[in-house]
């Protein structure tokens, strides 16, 4: 079965065409790379929002609003996060 609608890609190649744009998903970029990496260790382990919460020991909100990026969070946060899926956090400045 297939979804409705446009597949993301398709969108963001339309709007990296945009320089501003461009800009500043290229600012965002780590951030959001991150983020994918959780939400995919997470799902590969099929740990729910509120069991990985637990095991960092926050509240379910707080995986939450860090999977949709509206939460910053520090590194301390990220490698608990890390560090309770099995996984680490690896830092490079290029």
């Amino acid at each position: 079965m297939s979804k409705a609608g446009i597949k993301f890609e398709v969108i963001k190649e339309q709007l990296m065409k945009d320089d501003e744009f461009k800009v500043e998903y290229e600012k965002l970029k780590p951030r959001y790379e991150i983020i994918s990496q959780i939400i995919e260790a997470r799902n590969t382990q099929h740990i729910t929002q509120e069991e990985l919460a637990l095991r960092v020991g926050t509240q379910k909100s707080n995986i939450s609003r860090f999977e949709s990026g509206s939460y910053n969070p520090s590194l301390d946060f990220l490698v608990k996060v890390a560090k309770s899926l099995g996984k680490e956090i690896h830092i490079e400045i290029r």
